[in-house]
């Protein structure tokens, strides 16, 4: 894909959109666990009344209460971004994806992937109904315009909720593929969507490769269509660089046409970026 390809095809333009910042004490009121390594928690709060999520890449800063704590501290929205009272011990907070949104009912879905221990995985292990959490966000949105000629969604665990989501949402018709890596067939969840889906699910329990050289040898092997594209890719922050690096390196993607996110690094705690070397 070249220059006058792109520019060709301003309805493929990705835009980003601007949501005003705001904070939110919100309660629990249905805890599901889909899989032994994903749990669907979903909240409710007159908060929601106004909570606006654009694009299945968007995310949330969740805030978390401290041992012993009813409910967490949640900041206020200041000029320059949130503002803590500088009384208190500041919140833990981790990024996640809004899984489903309901206005009506006043509902927001988050589904946490229970993998390396942390907090987040700690809460969620315990999750009952009636505790509270804080949302922060989310501040904007990266908007993939949904008409592209295919779509490829990579990633783990971590990403099976924007990934299903963004499926849920792509109309009848588009042509869309996943490769996603999961600890073992335990980690799989069935897509709902009206694309024409071709999913690959690799396992890290498979010792003949070790972490990541599954999903990678998939990605060198398999088919890509002809026609504009785009690559959705989130997960653990070593493998990411190495997904972006063959598919713009060896299959040919246009370094535009991809966006590749890490959702976590291992040995890590708190990371939630965009790769983009």
């Amino acid at each position: 894909m070249n220059d006058t390809t792109l520019q060709s095809r301003p309805d493929l333009e990705v835009t980003r959109v601007r949501h005003a910042l705001k904070f939110r004490l919100l309660q629990v009121t249905h805890v599901q666990a889909l899989t032994p390594h994903l749990t669907r928690v979903t909240l409710t709060g007159e908060a929601l009344d106004d909570f606006v999520s654009a694009s299945f890449d968007d995310h949330i800063k969740v805030f978390f209460p401290e041992p012993g704590q009813d409910k967490p501290e949640v900041p206020v929205a200041g000029p320059d971004g949130p503002v803590f009272d500088p009384d208190k011990p500041r919140p833990v907070a981790r990024d996640f994806t809004p899984r489903r949104y309901d206005r009506e009912a006043r509902e927001l879905d988050i589904e946490f992937a229970l993998h390396e221990a942390g907090p987040a995985t700690a809460w969620a292990a315990q999750a009952k109904v009636g505790q509270y959490l804080g949302v922060g966000g989310p501040r904007g949105s990266f908007v993939i315009p949904a008409h592209f000629d295919w779509h490829l969604f990579v990633g783990d665990e971590t990403a099976l909720p924007a990934i299903a989501r963004r499926l849920e949402e792509l109309p009848a018709g588009t042509r869309a593929a996943t490769v996603i890596e999961v600890a073992d067939p335990s980690a799989r969840i069935e897509f709902e969507t009206k694309a024409d889906l071709y999913a690959e699910w690799r396992y890290r329990e498979d010792a003949v490769h070790p972490d990541g050289g599954a999903l990678l040898l998939a990605l060198r092997e398999m088919f890509l269509p002809d026609g504009d594209g785009y690559v959705w890719a989130a997960g653990e922050a070593t493998l990411m660089r190495a997904v972006r690096r063959l598919l713009c390196g060896e299959r040919g993607i246009d370094k535009r046409r991809i966006r590749a996110s890490a959702y976590w690094k291992r040995g890590a705690q708190a990371v939630h970026e965009t790769i983009d070397e």
